[in-house]
């Protein structure tokens, strides 16, 4: 413990870091607070001088939009469907490297990589494997469509070729795309934290329940999972929030149109919306859809923390 004749050196070491926090983060929630009670604020009108009345005419504005809910409904799916799926992998796979001892720690490495990453080329990428790539003519003048690695391997086991992404396709498929490559992308996470856990198990666990001759998966259900039971509603807590937040994958695959040619914005969401306020010089409004994001973010939050208080074995 610092003494409190020194205590002053201590405050001076972290000035720097309090002073960067003041700025960077306390300063932009206080203003983001305010410039979402001024209706239609606008940095530009603002710095013309006009002033703004208060009031909640942002918010009013956000719901009434006729793109919000459809953002929301997007955001909202995204993360009903790639949380338990990505969480249900995740751990799966995190018991099946625990239970391999060679090649571990090469097999963790691989699994890793899409972690560190970049998000938008990992969604290039996607794209390319989705993608009808484009078409030219043969030899005798008909027009061939060259089509990406998926549909390949769809045609290859006598399938037909779907349209995922480009246009006139359908907006399961396009949701299709999305929860495959953001379960992929949010698996390197999860496996880490949940070996993690599973490596900090009592060994002695498992040599009752062998001594026991308990089947695999009543060892699975009745002590693997209630032991790990924590680091399953932190990636499942950490899961949601990041669904709520999800932006770049989205963005990595159709662009910033955020949905095929044929329907642009189809797939957008509350982050999508938020920026879309911004470049349209609505800071007000992008403010009050940003708090309204907080607000859904911290009440799923609260659930999942009153639940994991009644499910999670510490």
């Amino acid at each position: 413990m610092v003494n409190e004749k020194h205590q002053w050196k201590a405050w001076i070491y972290l000035a720097p870091a309090l002073a960067l926090l003041l700025v960077f983060t306390v300063w932009p929630i206080i203003n983001t607070f305010r410039m979402s009670l001024l209706e239609g604020y606008s940095g530009l009108k603002a710095a013309a001088g006009e002033s703004f009345q208060l009031g909640f005419g942002n918010f009013e504005k956000v719901v009434k939009y006729r793109r919000f809910l459809a953002c929301l409904k997007n955001t909202v799916l995204l993360c009903i469907w790639t949380v338990p799926i990505s969480t249900l992998l995740a751990l799966l796979i995190a018991v099946a490297l625990n239970s391999i001892k060679p090649l571990q720690k090469a097999l963790q490495t691989i699994f890793f990589l899409p972690y560190v990453t970049n998000s938008i080329a990992i969604g290039m990428v996607f794209a390319a494997m989705f993608n009808i790539v484009g078409s030219f003519y043969g030899t005798e003048n008909e027009i061939v469509v060259t089509a990406g690695i998926i549909n390949n391997i769809i045609e290859f086991f006598g399938g037909e070729r779907v349209n995922w992404i480009n246009y006139g396709s359908t907006y399961t498929a396009n949701m299709a795309v999305m929860i495959v490559y953001i379960v992929w992308n949010a698996l390197p996470f999860k496996i880490l934290i949940l070996l993690g856990g599973l490596q900090a198990i009592n060994k002695q666990y498992y040599e009752a329940a062998k001594v026991d001759s308990t089947p695999r998966w009543r060892v699975f259900t009745r002590i693997t999972v209630p032991l790990v039971s924590p680091m399953l509603a932190y990636v499942i807590i950490t899961g949601f929030i990041g669904g709520f937040k999800e932006y770049t994958s989205i963005v990595g695959i159709f662009g910033e149109t955020m949905g095929p040619p044929n329907d642009a914005g189809r797939l957008n969401t509350m982050v999508g919306f938020i920026y879309d306020s911004l470049s349209n010089n609505s800071q007000g409004r992008a403010s009050a859809a940003a708090l309204i994001l907080f607000a859904i973010i911290l009440v799923v939050t609260l659930i999942n923390l009153w639940v994991s208080k009644k499910r999670v074995h510490y």
